[in-house]
């Protein structure tokens, strides 16, 4: 299978199975990004350096000090894969890699010193051993987390709560202490800087190289991996929302000639879609899976435009803007990070 799989068809690479790729970090962008990592790390003065392997995703297991990189990082053919799969590709971009990186980073410090046993921590953060919710629903305005990646992820658990934290005050040059300046936060912050003064020279007490779940003992395909992406992101049309359509546009006349709804939103999509993701920090697949049905809808009560392409496309980006952030506001989903 060697090196196949990257001509062929997306038909064929989805029932491939994701053991069967032959990838390595060593010579990708990937093993750049990590060194970058590591120089980030001895920058502080930080004796501990993670190891990394392949995965199905982003992600540093409870008490190993390592941390997976996503498959879909490691070669453009599985990057092209994951963007038509998923219409993004999460760390593909630099800056947003290094951030996942270094909020990793802290999961993995965390794991390697056990950081988490220590009393003022639990303070600070709470307990560690809290169950992971499977939905979240974040304060936007609290000032009691420091913001890093997207969705406020700091509050979905004590530990992305210090993850997030350690990733904020690793970022080379990064003014923590001006930004967080009369935000309860900043104690988290100033704790992170005197842990880690304390732990720098020490030898991690858990020092495992262990890969957990990595590509090569997964068995499923390309196909089952994404269904259960879909699934994850997937979210339902409730009915109501056929009025907010009604009222920007309007049920078709015999002989019309305006433009029919379904189609204005198709041509419209992924730059809707990527407008409201970035503001409102939610996945673009979920948004997508909004508007999908919203064309599916406008399709079946037989909607035209009204207004001009312009003022539709304003009154369509608040409505999927306040849909979105209902959907945000029920709960995010608490991804793997």
């Amino acid at each position: 299978m060697a090196r196949r799989w990257q001509t062929m068809s997306e038909e064929r690479l989805l029932d491939l199975r994701l053991r069967d790729l032959d990838l390595r970090i060593e010579g990708s962008a990937m093993e750049e990004r990590t060194v970058r990592l590591d120089e980030e790390l001895a920058a502080k003065g930080l004796r501990f350096r993670p190891h990394y392997w392949v995965g199905a995703e982003w992600f540093t297991p409870d008490g190993v000090p390592g941390i997976a990189i996503p498959f879909f990082l490691l070669h453009p053919r599985l990057t092209e894969l994951e963007r038509r799969q998923m219409l993004e590709v999460e760390g593909q971009a630099p800056g947003e890699c290094m951030r996942i990186l270094r909020h990793e980073a802290g999961h993995a410090i965390d794991n390697a010193y056990r950081l988490h046993r220590r009393k003022r921590w639990r303070e600070l953060f709470g307990s560690f051993t809290d169950p992971y919710p499977d939905f979240y629903k974040p304060r936007p305005n609290s000032r009691r987390f420091v913001q890093h990646l997207k969705g406020w992820y700091a509050q979905a658990h004590p530990a992305e709560d210090f993850a997030e934290t350690f990733a904020v005050w690793l970022t080379p040059g990064y003014p923590w202490r001006k930004r967080y300046a009369d935000w309860p936060a900043l104690e988290k912050l100033e704790y992170v800087d005197e842990l880690m003064r304390e732990i720098a020279d020490e030898v991690p007490p858990v020092r495992s190289r262990r890969f957990v779940e990595p590509l090569g003992e997964l068995r499923g395909t390309f196909r089952d991996y994404y269904q259960q992406k879909h699934d994850q992101y997937s979210v339902e049309w409730p009915g109501y929302y056929d009025r907010d359509l009604r009222r920007i546009f309007h049920e078709a006349k015999p002989g019309s000639t305006r433009m029919p709804a379904a189609v204005f939103l198709r041509s419209q999509r992924m730059d809707l879609c990527q407008t409201v993701g970035e503001v409102a920090a939610v996945p673009v697949y979920t948004i997508d899976q909004l508007l999908k049905n919203m064309i599916e809808r406008c399709r079946a009560l037989h909607l035209r435009l009204h207004e001009s392409p312009r003022r539709t496309r304003e009154a369509i980006l608040l409505m999927l803007m306040m849909h979105t952030l209902h959907v945000a506001h029920a709960g995010y989903p608490r991804i793997a990070v």
